[in-house]
């Protein structure tokens, strides 16, 4: 059967601007990683256009292997301890105001990498003009104590996907566990609340993998229940023919539906559209609501 093509709406310009070519040369002189890039994300053009770019540390290679992603799976590489260094050089020149950080899976680590985030943080921190700061962590396989090493660092924004529904799991997130990272962000909340700390916290969902309308609202209220203040909804999109295959093209008034919706439970902030990602317009959501 031939692969079903994209409808009308998913449609995105080529790249051609001036910044965009600066900025992916910063980052490839610099020896950073994108998910930008390495995740084929569809908005590359207008982000990098914006001198906004999603930072990936710890590699371009993951230790879990879910059918949906773009990004590689096999041997992880040590850690580099310059990176941070690198991110924040990359932040100054670029002259960002907000930043992404996120990275791999590294469950080969003690900590998941939750060190490693927090460095990346301080090091932002530190140069001259300071950006706001938003993490894209993984689950760091329900540790605890790894959520409160980033929590405690200089972030802004915990953020963290929750996918697809808990029926899915299985087959699109095997890796994950959907009770486990609803308690990632609800610790996350805590921990902020009893340092003081003013944080938003933030989760993703990807749309079109077979879900039901009901199962996307039982999430998202389970989300809001966690203390999850800003939700990103997106369409899924097939990297290749090797992924998981795209059930359902979303409409664009689905989307506003489901944010109407989403706004009334509570949220500070929801961005649903079909080529919405977890960091699209990422430095627009603290401000809006």
């Amino acid at each position: 059967m031939a692969e079903r093509k994209h409808p009308d709406w998913i449609k995105v310009r080529a790249p051609v601007s001036p910044e965009y070519f600066r900025t992916k040369a910063i980052l490839g002189g610099l020896k950073l990683h994108s998910v930008c890039q390495e995740a084929c994300c569809p908005n590359i053009g207008e982000c990098f256009s914006h001198r906004t770019a999603t930072f990936i540390l710890m590699g371009d290679v993951c230790t879990r292997n879910c059918p949906y992603c773009a990004i590689a799976h096999g041997k992880v590489r040590p850690l580099d301890s310059d990176e941070p260094r690198r991110v924040a050089e990359a932040v100054a020149r670029l002259g960002l105001q907000h930043v992404v950080v996120t990275s791999v899976d590294r469950d080969d680590l003690p900590d998941g990498g939750a060190a490693h985030f927090a460095a990346t943080a301080h090091a932002i921190k530190a140069i001259p003009a300071p950006a706001r700061v938003e993490v894209l962590v993984p689950d760091f396989q329900g540790s605890f104590a790894s959520v409160e090493t980033v929590v405690e660092s200089p972030i802004d924004i915990y953020n963290h996907n929750i996918e697809t529904v808990p029926s899915l799991y299985r087959t699109v997130r095997p890796g994950g566990n959907y009770a486990r990272s609803l308690e990632v962000i609800r610790h996350a909340r805590d921990c902020a609340r009893r340092l003081g700390k003013p944080m938003f916290t933030k989760a993703g969902v990807m749309l079109g993998l077979g879900e039901s309308n009901g199962e996307l609202l039982d999430v998202i209220r389970d989300l809001r229940g966690a203390g999850c203040d800003i939700l990103t909804l997106g369409q899924y999109l097939r990297p290749s023919l090797e992924h998981i295959a795209v059930a359902r093209y979303v409409a664009p008034a689905e989307f506003a539906e489901l944010k109407t919706a989403a706004l009334a439970m509570g949220f500070h902030h929801v961005e649903s559209g079909p080529l919405v990602r977890s960091s699209y317009h990422a430095w627009e959501h603290v401000n809006a609501g």
